[in-house]
């Protein structure tokens, strides 16, 4: 099954260093989910464009509606929150509020771990992170993610075409079945997937002390170098922000 969160090495578009997704993903984390800098405008102009980018490295991916789909959501959300919210008021600025919390701040971190995850193989992962020396106790259970996510996606997706078969659906005439059928399968199977994925890493010497080899090529590219440099635009304006340099 391939979707938006299965790695797919032939369609990942603009190629990037597993270390350059990470250093986007924390960024995003840091201003546009953390709204660090938001009093200074210059910090707010670089987290939009900021936001922007895992939309256009998904498009980049050749997952066109999806990108489009998350571009329409976010600009709609954005103009909400600067147009509508400083006249609303009410219950009216509540629910604006919190459509503008959820997808301008959540939607783009959750934009580009989709993309880390459907661009980045696990062996990329790990050799990425055994070049920033990260403990074995931290890359194991982050490989592991990378494989756990469209696995159980796999399993949901056999289980829903299975209950379809059975007429088992929310509305249908065995709609009370539904949580029993569907979500008490889903959820056994992820703790075995799970378990299995854990020990399939261990299996592959994960684990061990010794220094692993590791055939997968990774470094940085020009490409690379353009993306850093709008990661660290943010960090560079909120330090000048701070000393009043920017406004």
């Amino acid at each position: 099954m391939t979707g938006i969160f299965t790695a797919d090495a032939e369609n990942r578009g603009l190629v990037l260093d597993p270390r350059t997704k990470l250093a986007v993903m924390i960024t995003l984390v840091v201003f546009a989910l953390g709204n660090t800098g938001s009093d200074i405008a210059a910090v707010r102009y670089a987290t939009i464009a900021l936001c922007a980018l895992p939309m256009v490295l998904l498009f980049t991916a050749k997952k066109y509606k999806k990108s489009a789909a998350a571009g329409l959501i976010y600009g709609l959300m954005k103009a909400a929150e600067i147009l509508l919210v400083p006249k609303a008021s009410g219950a009216v600025l509540s629910l604006i509020g919190v459509c503008c919390l959820v997808f301008v701040r959540l939607l783009p971190g959750l934009i580009m771990g989709a993309y880390m995850l459907s661009a980045t193989t696990v062996s990329e992962f790990i050799a990425a992170m055994h070049r920033m020396h990260v403990p074995v106790q931290i890359t194991i259970p982050m490989s592991v993610m990378f494989r756990f996510f469209p696995t159980v996606l796999e399993e949901f997706s056999a289980i829903n075409t299975a209950m379809k078969m059975r007429e088992i659906r929310i509305g249908g005439r065995n709609s009370g079945k539904f949580i029993e059928y569907r979500l008490v399968p889903l959820m056994v199977c992820s703790v075995n997937i799970g378990g299995e994925l854990s020990a399939a890493a261990l299996t592959r010497g994960l684990g061990t002390k010794v220094k692993r080899t590791n055939i997968c090529k990774i470094g940085f590219h020009i490409q690379d170098a353009a993306v850093l440099v709008l990661t660290a635009a943010p960090y560079v304006l909120w330090i000048l922000g701070l000393t009043g340099v920017v406004k």
